[in-house]
C-alpha cells in the first residue's frame, strides 16, 4: 500500500517513518510537515495513495479540514496526542486513531486492519446480485437484496436479512463501495439501508419492517437529502 504522512511534529514523523520502514506491506511515498502541502502534491501527482497518517492539530489546515477538502479521501489512519477528536475523525470512516506515543504492535494492529480493507476494495464481484460471506468455516451465498440494512459495530459490521445477522471485519467505508447504488443509501454514519426494505420514513427516522417486527434506524442530518434524492418522492 502507498502512503504518505502528514504531520507538523517532525519526532512524531520520524517514528512513523521507522514503523512504515518495518513494515513490508506499506511504501511510503512522502512525508509532510503541513497538510497543505500534502493536499497539493496529492492534487499535483496522479500516483496512487492508498493510506493517509494524519495528525489532527496542525496549523493553517488541520486533519479534519484536510479530510474535507478530500473528494476521493482514500484510508485514513489518525495519529493524534488527543482523544477529543475521535467522534469527529470516526464520521469520516477513518480506519484507525491512534493515541501518540504510538507502540508498534498498536501501530501494526492499525496497518493490518488497513491492508485487510485495501484487499477486500480491490475484490471485483463477478455476481453483480450476490456476495459470498463467511460464517465460521462455510461460505454462505447472500443475495444483496436479501440485506434488509448495515450496521457499524466498532471495528466491525453487521449485515442484517430478515432471518439472520453476519458480523464481518471490515469498515462501513469498504462496505458501502460494494453496495449497489441506488439501492443502498448510507442514512447515518453507522447505517446503511436497503431502500427497498424501507417501509416509512418520518422526520428523522426510517422504519423497516420485517417477519411482523419493525427495525427503527436513525437518519444523519448529513444524509437526508441524499436519502430523498434517492428514492421516488412524490409531494404535493
Amino acid at each position: 500500500m502507498n502512503c504518505i504522512i502528514v504531520d507538523d511534529d517532525k519526532l512524531s514523523r520520524m517514528v512513523l517513518e521507522e514503523f512504515i520502514a518495518k513494515t513490508e506491506d506499506l511504501k511510503l511515498i512522502d512525508s509532510f510537515q503541513d497538510a497543505i502541502s500534502a493536499s497539493n502534491s496529492i492534487n499535483r501527482n496522479k500516483s496512487r495513495i492508498d493510506l493517509i497518517f494524519l495528525d489532527i492539530e496542525m496549523p493553517e489546515m488541520n486533519g479534519i479540514d484536510f479530510m474535507n477538502s478530500m473528494k476521493n479521501l482514500p484510508q485514513v489512519i489518525i495519529s493524534s496526542s488527543k482523544e477529543k477528536y475521535a467522534i469527529e475523525a470516526f464520521d469520516f470512516d477513518v480506519t484507525d486513531y491512534l493515541l501518540k506515543p504510538t507502540s508498534f504492535p498498536r501501530f501494526l494492529k492499525a496497518v493490518n486492519r488497513a491492508i485487510n480493507n485495501h484487499s477486500f476494495d480491490r475484490i471485483e464481484l463477478k455476481n453483480k446480485d450476490e456476495i459470498f460471506i463467511k460464517k465460521g468455516s462455510s461460505l454462505i451465498r447472500m443475495k444483496f437484496s436479501e440485506i434488509l440494512w448495515v450496521e457499524a459495530l466498532e471495528n466491525y459490521v453487521i449485515l442484517n436479512t430478515a432471518s439472520d445477522k453476519f458480523t464481518i471485519h471490515f469498515t462501513m467505508k469498504s462496505i458501502e463501495k460494494k453496495l449497489p447504488r441506488p439501492n443502498f443509501v448510507r442514512v447515518h454514519r453507522s447505517f446503511i439501508v436497503n431502500t427497498h426494505s424501507i417501509s416509512v420514513i418520518k422526520d428523522n427516522t426510517i422504519e423497516i419492517l420485517f417477519d411482523d417486527e419493525v427495525q427503527s434506524i436513525p437518519i444523519g442530518k448529513s444524509y437526508k437529502d441524499k436519502l430523498l434524492d434517492d428514492i421516488n418522492l412524490i409531494v404535493k
